[in-house]
């Protein structure tokens, strides 16, 4: 079933977020006309089907009572570029969403789920609100600082406005590991393989190791999957 959905402009850097009203539709619903589409549209919902049951469990077996009721949903532009990302809607419910090109890309299931997983992660590691409060402690901190060295209402929103920025990227490259290491554990107890799925790291833009960088380098992506499948005993 189509539907508007107002989207909190709360997001995870590198993970955008669109302003306003746009049209989603729950992947379940999702039947593409163009018939390139209709096989990846299956192997998405059978997808969509088995992460969000492992992702509801993992969620509920995390401390701090989250709302564990994921919805995954498709954006309906053809023309939106690659990307899934994890946001809420106004009731704090979870919404994970990908955009089409975002699943033609993906080679195979075990793909769409890596990257289905590494989002439900973000939503239970609740880093949308650790990110808000690494911002606006940042924040305070430099309008003080500019407060005490005799800066005027100006410079001190400015200070405040760059805190922020730095609070919020300081931290974005930690929690995309943190993620990356529980949508390991997701995808694998949804029955696909994080192995695979991580191969989608190979065809990505490598942000490489800058410090304001988003994402970490991809080859330390790989290393932290690599660290948590051997965690999990899947390999030696």
């Amino acid at each position: 079933m189509r539907r508007f959905l107002f989207l909190l402009v709360l997001a995870l850097a590198g993970c955008g977020v669109p302003a306003g009203y746009d049209v989603y539709v729950a992947a379940e619903d999702w039947n593409p006309s163009a018939p390139a589409m209709r096989d990846r549209a299956e192997t998405f919902r059978q997808v969509s089907r088995a992460v969000g049951n492992a992702a509801r469990a993992e969620c509920a077996r995390q401390p701090g009572g989250r709302n564990c009721d994921f919805v995954i949903l498709v954006d309906l532009d053809p023309f939106e570029s690659p990307n899934a990302f994890q946001t809420l809607d106004k009731s704090g419910r979870p919404l994970i969403i990908f955009t089409q090109k975002m699943i033609k890309s993906a080679r195979n299931g075990d793909e769409m789920a890596f990257v289905m997983g590494h989002e439900a992660a973000h939503h239970i590691l609740g880093h949308i609100a650790r990110q808000l409060e690494y911002q606006k402690e940042a924040a305070r901190i430099f309008g003080e600082e500019a407060r005490a060295q005799g800066a005027g209402p100006e410079e001190i929103d400015l200070a405040r406005e760059l805190g922020a920025e730095v609070g919020r990227r300081s931290y974005t490259k930690q929690f995309e590991l943190e993620a990356d290491r529980m949508g390991t554990v997701i995808t694998y107890a949804a029955g696909y393989d994080p192995l695979v799925g991580m191969a989608y790291f190979g065809r990505i833009p490598d942000p490489g190791d800058r410090f304001f960088a988003s994402h970490p380098p991809n080859a330390r992506r790989v290393e932290a999957v690599l660290e948590t499948v051997t965690e999990m005993g899947l390999i030696q």
